[in-house]
């Protein structure tokens, strides 16, 4: 059988049985790199070195690449205890991202603003993980101000109904409105509405828009920063 459309139709098939992307991407990298080293041996061997010193000598390389090691056993476990997949949005070691890759040494995440970044997985396996796809929804906490004088109800209603009439907005865990401070000059609103992770940023700076713009409806005032100058 031709080596090539043995490959194609393997990983074809590994497709249509519908196995986890993540689990396949991760297991082509070990094969990929089992496939070169054996291709590396195979060429020491027709020139004529001894195989047996050769694996001495990567023997004593391994020791000096034990960060390597370490990252690889690190894929190993984020591979068997699914901390996180292909497509997850996580935070980790001071980034947030999407995982766009999981390879045997490294992980790679897209930030908001369309950066790569690159974690080892050593790294990502010993430290705190949050993933803020697992669970399916993600809470967008915004904070709105409003003027003492006004009508704290109706301007609750206001902020619930904009949420309530975001599409995006999921009705399950329903969207919470309540007072969280009484500020030096305003009454401080949290508005917490809940959307699926991929809808985070869609959800946040909308609602932002249509509150700004509902509050300015119903004649409710959201208060500046001002300095009171007193004359001496």
């Amino acid at each position: 059988m031709d080596c090539q459309k043995y490959d194609d139709w393997n990983w074809q098939n590994l497709s249509k049985t519908k196995y986890d992307l993540t689990l396949q991407q991760f297991f082509q990298n070990i094969l990929s790199w089992a496939l070169k080293i054996v291709l590396i041996l195979l060429l020491v061997s027709t020139l004529g070195i001894d195989i047996t010193a050769f694996a001495a000598i990567i023997a004593a390389a391994g020791l000096a690449l034990q960060g390597s090691l370490s990252n690889f056993a690190g894929g190993v476990l984020i591979m068997v205890f699914k901390t996180y997949k292909i497509g997850d949005l996580v935070e980790a070691q001071g980034v947030i991202g999407e995982v766009s890759e999981i390879d045997i040494f490294n992980s790679r995440l897209v930030s908001s603003d369309n950066n790569k970044i690159i974690v080892p997985n050593g790294a990502m396996a010993n430290g705190n993980i949050i993933n803020y796809t697992a669970e399916g929804k993600i809470r967008v906490d915004l904070e709105v101000g409003v003027f003492y004088d006004s009508d704290i109800k109706k301007a609750k209603e206001v902020l619930l109904k904009v949420l309530t009439d975001n599409s995006k907005v999921l009705k399950i865990p329903a969207p919470f409105v309540g007072v969280s401070q009484l500020a030096d000059s305003s009454v401080q609103f949290v508005v917490r509405p809940y959307c699926k992770p991929a809808d985070y940023w869609g959800v946040y700076f909308s609602n932002h828009e249509n509150v700004k713009i509902a509050l300015n409806q119903a004649e409710i005032e959201i208060p500046f920063p001002f300095t009171v100058l007193i004359n001496k």
